[in-house]
C-alpha cells in the first residue's frame, strides 16, 4: 500500500495570519502562550504549517473552522 505524505505548507507570519483571518500580532500572541506550532528559524522569523496550526487550535479550543468540515 502506497501512502502520500505531503510536505507542510510553511508561511510566514504575515501570511498564515492571513489564512487564518486573524492580525499578525494575535498570531504572536498565540505564540507567546504556546497555543500554535511554530518552526523558529531565527529569533525574528517564525514559520507556520497552517493545518498544524488549526488542528492545535481545534484540540484546544474545540474548535473546528469551515476548511475541517
Amino acid at each position: 500500500m502506497e501512502t502520500t505524505h505531503q510536505e507542510p505548507q510553511l508561511h510566514k507570519k504575515r501570511e498564515a495570519a492571513r489564512i487564518l483571518s486573524i492580525s499578525p500580532r494575535t498570531l504572536d500572541d498565540w505564540v507567546a502562550k504556546g497555543l500554535v506550532p511554530y518552526l523558529a528559524v531565527s529569533p525574528r522569523l517564525h514559520l507556520f504549517d497552517i493545518a498544524e496550526v488549526r488542528a492545535a487550535l481545534a484540540q484546544k479550543f474545540g474548535i473546528r473552522t469551515k476548511e475541517d468540515r
